[in-house]
């Protein structure tokens, strides 16, 4: 969805290239269409791998019903009872509602339905701007609704460096869409034509105003309730199960991976863990993974990337810091592909020169992120990363500059 959402972008400026599209429009059927074909495509390849692997699958609901044994129920009600040496749960997340009207999927969404939605809004209400709400908001505004983005506390996608919540919310704006921070929905209400909606703003005023949808995007509930944890003892802390480095649970043989243990929820997150979990049960000693070098990547226009410690959690924790920051004005494929707005910004610990973290908002920065992952990953010195060879012409200069400018040697600002 968030390509053709670009696609549509860049036909829509077409004479920024000296192009001429004209009567641009947007099916946005057909482009669900394709992404459920898309989606569909990649699920098939994984059962594919699964078989391949001769991997038996059961499809229902399964439950722990003591040590090693689990039962898992078939849509059509017959159980399968199983038994393994070690099980790992991966039961994921489900959006959290809000406490008012629950979403209903026409007028009030969560992400399942914004991905197949029913209509295209034309005002729509965004509530939370963590990565969820901004892909969507970002999405919907690029397709041609009229949104509004409210979140509670003081900036948008807070837990990014604030240098990059300022750029990304004045970039939003300038694409015309509406960010509310430091304010919180305080009523919903159902209509059939729209949904009635009052604000506490950040003045403490409440206002009110309809739109014709709601998506609310104010984070996710662990799938882990009807699981039967609590028989067998598995400690959970608000729902999320808690595991150590290699995704053991404190009881032996249950393990636990993705969104439904800690922080951070993120797909390739939990991917690794399952490589973790399933080589550490096979007698190997994989390294734990550390928390701060799961990169964290945002699918909005402009996206937005980040590792590690942000400058703010640097000085918290108690470094001297040095920060390097590169704008993609000054880097020749960024003007070459019209999209020169963003920057780089790199943080160091001053004394010993350790890549703390690193943080990236405009085009292609999630594709980029990687490069700083591996960097963090084999403790990779400020003087490495500064003589370290870039291609020219291409975005990842900027990553270069900008830790170069973090020690006084940039050499295009």
């Amino acid at each position: 969805m968030l390509r053709s959402a670009e696609v549509f972008r860049y036909m829509r400026h077409a004479k920024d290239y000296g192009l001429v599209a004209e009567k641009i429009t947007a099916d946005l059927d057909a482009v669900v269409k394709r992404s459920r074909g898309v989606a569909r495509q990649l699920n098939q390849g994984v059962s594919h791998l699964m078989k391949k692997n001769g991997i038996a699958v059961y499809m229902g609901e399964g439950k722990l019903t003591g040590k090693g044994r689990l039962s898992v129920t078939a849509p059509d009600g017959k159980t399968s009872e199983l038994t393994a040496k070690n099980i790992i749960i991966a039961t994921g997340a489900r959006a959290r509602d809000l406490p008012f009207p629950k979403a209903d999927g026409k007028r009030v969404w969560t992400y399942r339905h914004a991905m197949n939605p029913p209509e295209m809004p034309n005002k729509l209400l965004v509530i939370g701007s963590g990565a969820i709400g901004i892909e969507f908001a970002s999405f919907y505004n690029d397709m041609g609704a009229e949104v509004t983005v409210v979140e509670m506390l003081d900036r948008i996608v807070p837990v990014e460096d604030a240098d990059v919540s300022t750029f990304l919310e004045k970039a939003l704006v300038k694409q015309g869409m509406k960010i509310l921070t430091g304010a919180g929905v305080q009523k919903l209400d159902i209509g059939a034509t729209g949904v009635t909606v009052a604000i506490k703003a950040r003045d403490g005023k409440l206002v009110s105003d309809e739109y014709s949808h709601v998506i609310v995007a104010i984070g996710i509930v662990p799938n882990t309730e009807t699981v039967g944890l609590e028989a067998l003892g598995v400690k959970t802390e608000r729902g999320h199960i808690v595991t150590d480095g290699a995704c053991r649970t404190n009881v032996e043989g249950i393990w636990a991976i993705g969104d439904a243990t800690a922080p951070p929820w993120l797909a390739h997150k939990a991917s690794h863990e399952g490589v973790i979990a399933a080589e550490t049960i096979a007698g190997q000693h994989p390294h734990a993974m550390d928390p701060r070098n799961i990169p964290g990547c945002t699918y909005c226009h402009p996206q937005i990337a980040s590792v590690g410690l942000t400058e703010t959690n640097a000085r918290e924790a108690g470094h001297e810091v040095r920060i390097g920051t590169f704008p993609f004005i000054g880097n020749g494929k960024a003007i070459a592909l019209g999209e020169p707005e963003g920057f780089v910004k790199t943080v160091f610990d001053a004394q010993t020169g350790e890549l703390l973290g690193a943080h990236m908002v405009g085009p292609e920065v999630t594709e980029m992120i990687h490069g700083f992952t591996i960097g963090r990953t084999l403790e990779t010195t400020e003087a490495e990363l500064m003589e370290t060879v870039f291609p020219h012409p291409t975005i990842s200069e900027t990553m270069h500059e900008s830790v170069l400018a973090a020690f006084g040697r940039a050499v295009h600002i």
